[in-house]
């Protein structure tokens, strides 16, 4: 179904529709925004296996408080 979806002129073409739609002043600061909230995301995810929760409680109860 999605065989062959990145193809480098697919890309191109999406390269070329954010330049359009943002502008070239734009995409270096779209950039840092996504790779900052990346790197956040992954030190959350670290952080949550690090510490799992207790055994029996589901994050319906923790929800619920």
């Amino acid at each position: 179904m999605f065989d062959g979806i990145f193809e480098p002129t697919h890309l191109l073409i999406i390269l070329a529709i954010c330049v359009l739609i943002f502008g070239p002043s734009k995409l270096p600061q779209l950039g840092k925004g996504l790779g900052e909230s990346i790197r956040e995301f992954k030190n959350a995810i670290s952080k949550n296996s690090a510490n799992p929760p207790a055994e029996g409680t589901t994050a319906r109860a923790e929800e619920k408080k």
